[in-house]
């Protein structure tokens, strides 16, 4: 979506409880299809804004030595990092006690490289993309999540709130609704406030208007305002319900957010789709304190986005509805793989994403990037498109079948076994493991022409070639295979500069990236 664009389409603002909350739009709907099998499931996006560092998140050990060398001046020391149980070949950035104890308590599923052909690098650019599910080329009106609850409540506004959907589709919390819940006619969410102006909200609270005329039209206006709007007595009643809350860490913004949805969703609104949104994660300087690289500006916020899911995952537990949330994390691209002389890094593309919940698939999915000569100059090279994230929740959490989420998302997309399927108690389950060597090439390094050889489990299979700046340079395969098995295809590179590049293998759940070099005559 364009900004002007999205700015055309927010929604209209009503004034309640002294604090702003965007009001539904009322434009008419498509009437389309109904996609999701009807269950109490609710999904929980952690935007952090600005591009966080994927490398001194999610730290690779098994290939530390070359990670040290790519950025020394901010690298995390080998014997600092917190290792996660059954896998030692990545570890988490030491703030993060918190997710390494859901990691360690089967509650944590992290995706190695998630990304999208073509970054740009521009923060407002890459962030569209990622809220409305589009190419980098593409520029959509509506987002992932909007189509998603358009297209499963039909019809809606009209006939909402009904017995069957009482409640608000989406929450953002926060003044401002994101793109990511604009649906063909308008957004499908609404934004109620965090920490004091929400407990304003449910206790009835105004802030004092000017002793004017015109205060006291803003008065009556509000009063008005907050009678008239037809999901606030849901929202408060649901608020009222939950009396006492497992403890949450204090200063922590993302806390108090994470806070205001536990005690919605224990409160009983049947939401399907809450978003907050935490940050700036834009760290070009001052990433790490010279002293303490540990410590740091990028520390306190993995701290704090720890902290705050893990007390968010401990309270839903004490409110007894933790079988009923998924989490996601995400950020608009991760950073260059060399860091920057600010003791910093600069604007990159794939990152890794973080699921959690009780139904997330403990484990890591993907490989450690490859660190070593040319390549520490360029972008983590995508290993999952951002769209399979979204594709995969759709069928394995929201029960979606697989042609109606490729409706929603406007194309197939790679399925990723990261949620446990017993979530919506379906046939989904991992495919065969294909092994650890499923794409090369030969010769390599090559100059003209190079054969490409892969393993398929049959069905469509892709292979792409991206520069290093993650741009998608050739498609050698993109087809359909009957059987399983090896297969070859030659490709001819006369056209390419002279560098690295990365070929990727795309297999249903299996992928794997390997790096070309091409050379001159």
């Amino acid at each position: 979506m364009r900004r002007r664009d999205f700015i055309r389409t927010i929604a209209p603002i009503t004034f309640m409880g002294g604090f702003k909350i965007s009001a539904l739009s009322r434009l008419p709907f498509f009437d389309v299809l109904h996609g999701a099998t009807e269950n109490d499931h609710v999904l929980v996006l952690v935007q952090l804004v600005g591009g966080n560092d994927g490398l001194n998140t999610l730290i690779p050990l098994s290939n530390y030595s070359d990670y040290y060398s790519a950025r020394s001046n901010i690298a995390i020391p080998e014997s600092k990092v917190l290792k996660l149980s059954q896998d030692t070949l990545n570890g988490l950035h030491p703030a993060m006690t918190g997710l390494q104890s859901l990691y360690d308590n089967d509650q944590l599923a992290i995706l190695q490289a998630v990304g999208y052909p073509d970054p740009d690098g521009s923060h407002f650019r890459a962030m569209d993309v990622w809220l409305s599910g589009s190419d980098e080329d593409q520029y959509l009106d509506t987002g992932w999540t909007g189509r998603f609850l358009g297209q499963t409540y039909t019809n809606f506004p009209v006939g909402y709130p009904n017995a069957d959907m009482p409640d608000p589709l989406a929450i953002q919390i926060g003044s401002v609704i994101s793109p990511v819940f604009m649906a063909n006619s308008g957004t499908t969410a609404m934004a109620v406030p965090t920490d004091a102006d929400f407990y304003n909200l449910i206790n009835g609270i105004t802030e004092p208007e000017p002793d004017t005329p015109m205060g006291t039209e803003l008065t009556y206006l509000q009063s008005v305002a907050r009678q008239t709007n037809k999901y606030a007595s849901a929202i408060e009643a649901a608020a009222n319900k939950v009396t006492q809350q497992a403890p949450y860490p204090a200063n922590n913004d993302l806390a108090s957010q994470l806070k205001t949805v536990a005690r919605l969703v224990a409160g009983g609104l049947k939401t399907k789709v809450y978003m907050v949104s935490f940050g700036s994660f834009d760290t070009h300087g001052g990433q790490v304190n010279p002293g303490d690289v540990t410590t740091g500006t990028h520390a306190n916020l993995l701290q704090q986005t720890s902290d705050a899911i893990t007390a968010f995952m401990n309270d839903l537990k004490f409110l007894g509805v933790d079988d009923r949330v998924l989490g996601m994390t995400f950020s608009e691209f991760g950073r260059r793989i060399i860091s920057n002389g600010s003791m910093g890094t600069d604007h990159g593309a794939a990152q890794p994403v973080f699921i959690f919940g009780n139904s997330a698939q403990t484990g890591v999915l993907g490989q450690n990037p490859d660190l070593t000569g040319s390549n520490v100059e360029s972008n983590i090279p995508m290993q999952y498109d951002f769209r399979s994230v979204y594709s995969s929740i759709l069928r394995d959490w929201f029960c979606v079948s697989p042609d109606d989420v490729s409706t929603m998302l406007l194309k197939d997309y790679q399925y990723l076994p990261f949620i446990k399927n017993t979530a919506c108690n379906n046939n989904y389950t991992n495919l065969n493991n294909l092994g650890n060597s499923l794409i090369s090439n030969y010769p390599n390094p090559f100059t003209d022409t190079t054969t490409i050889t892969f393993k398929t489990n049959g069905g469509h299979t892709l292979v792409q070639l991206f520069d290093t700046a993650g741009r998608l340079v050739m498609l050698p395969v993109d087809q359909d295979y009957a059987q399983a098995g090896t297969y070859t295809v030659s490709v001819g590179t006369a056209s390419l500069a002279a560098g690295v590049y990365y070929a990727r293998l795309q297999n249903q759940s299996a992928q794997q990236v390997v790096t070309l070099l091409k050379m001159n005559h």
